[in-house]
This record gives structure tokens, C-alpha cells and sequence, in this order.
């Protein structure tokens, strides 16, 4: 796989440029963005969550934790973290793990810590363990337009 069907439609139905970045197969965001040799801060990790309206995906850097108690907050929902199994149906064109934060490809509401809304550019999984994305900052924002930006993690 290089990047999922529906994220590659998405992307270029929004006309953004990006590039990909093969790696070896890795398990995490961080091990990935060691893989790419690319700083672990412009690495974005995507966190699938559920709540009694369905579900969002928290968005942080790969160096960083979500706090769940201060992402219920800013959300003002009850959450959990979604389970291999709601994740596989939600993003069926992906790997488990490298789900992408690019929630409008899927219909999915993100929520963006705002610690990654100024950066230069950003990586992240394209929905399989071998290949990043790589757009520009302003692209990314772009991607993310519509997403709720709050501070709701720390770093690991």
C-alpha cells in the first residue's frame, strides 16, 4: 500500500501538494518519524476516539501524550479510545495504527492540538506502516480547516 484510496482522493480533490516518504515497517508515530529521520514534533499522530455522538480523532504531535480527562473537557464529551475493531470499520482502507488526521477524507471531526497549528510542515501516516505524507504547513492547516484547535496533551 502506499497511501489509503481515500486519503490520495481527498488530497488531490483539495488540490494540495504532498509528497510521501518510504520507511521500514514500523509500530508507532514515533518509531516512524525516527524511520524517516524527520523531528518527532512536525510528526502528527492521530488518536481515534468515541463518545455517546460517535467518534473524533486527536490530533498531536508524536512527542506528545493526549490527556483524556482535558480533551473531555475541551470537548465536553464523555470519551474512550475507540477499539481495533471500530477503528478498523471507520478506516477500512488502513492499516490499524496508521490511521491519517486528515478526519474530513472520512467524515470523521478532528480536533487539533494546537501545538502543531504553526508548524513549517508536517508528516504523517498515509494508512499503512511503511509511508509517511508530507505537506506544508499552510497546506496542512488547510486539510485541517473546520478542525476545533485546543491544548489538550503534554510531552511524553
Amino acid at each position: 500500500m502506499t497511501i489509503s484510496n481515500r486519503l490520495r482522493a481527498y488530497i488531490d480533490g483539495e488540490g494540495i501538494s504532498y509528497d510521501t516518504v518510504p520507511h521500514h515497517r514500523t509500530a508507532t508515530s514515533s518509531q516512524s518519524a525516527q524511520a524517516a529521520h524527520i523531528p518527532g514534533s512536525r510528526m502528527a499522530k492521530t488518536v481515534v476516539v468515541h463518545h455517546e455522538m460517535g467518534y473524533a480523532l486527536a490530533v498531536v504531535p508524536s512527542t506528545h501524550r493526549v490527556e483524556l480527562g482535558t480533551l473531555q473537557d475541551v470537548m465536553d464529551k464523555r470519551l474512550g479510545l475507540a477499539s481495533e475493531g471500530e477503528v478498523g470499520v471507520l478506516f477500512d482502507d488502513c492499516d490499524i495504527g496508521a490511521i491519517p488526521p486528515i478526519g474530513a477524507a472520512y467524515e470523521v471531526p478532528v480536533i487539533l492540538d494546537e501545538s502543531l497549528d504553526d508548524a513549517a510542515d508536517v508528516y504523517f501516516e498515509g494508512g499503512d506502516h511503511k509511508t509517511l505524507v508530507h505537506v506544508s504547513g499552510s497546506d496542512f492547516r488547510n486539510l485541517m480547516r473546520g478542525a476545533q484547535v485546543a491544548r489538550f496533551s503534554h510531552p511524553a
